[in-house]
């Protein structure tokens, strides 16, 4: 998905990796408000939450399995989010399962989310 705002979601990214280097507390807050931000392309939203797991791994989680639940996300990137939510195993299982129950995936990445979600257990 391409947008007229790609260049100002990459400069809120920018922003982002700017307050984490300088160890501001705000920069878990600003890559998290980009991950979960439905207008924001796919791989920027993914990219910020790999930002988050840097500083938060619980917060990183929570934002992937809001990624990986989002029907309007390329397949693979919800693949790749749930798999970055594995640093929490409640909110990545709810991410794997999205994917799991979702006709809408291609069958190779619901397979393989099925297959994460088993490694995960009960």
């Amino acid at each position: 998905m391409v947008t007229m705002f790609d260049d100002d979601d990459d400069d809120r990214v920018e922003t982002a990796r700017g307050l984490a280097e300088s160890g501001s507390p705000a920069a878990a807050e600003a890559f998290r408000a980009i991950a979960v931000d439905g207008g924001v392309d796919d791989t920027v939203r993914l990219e910020a939450a790999r930002g988050l797991a840097e500083i938060d791994e619980r917060a990183a989680a929570e934002a992937c399995s809001s990624i990986a639940a989002d029907g309007g996300v390329d397949d693979t990137v919800r693949l790749e989010a749930a798999m970055l939510a594995r640093g929490d195993s409640r909110w990545a299982g709810e991410a794997f399962r999205a994917i799991t129950v979702d006709d809408g995936v291609d069958d190779t990445v619901r397979l393989e989310a099925a297959r994460e979600l088993a490694e995960l257990g009960p």
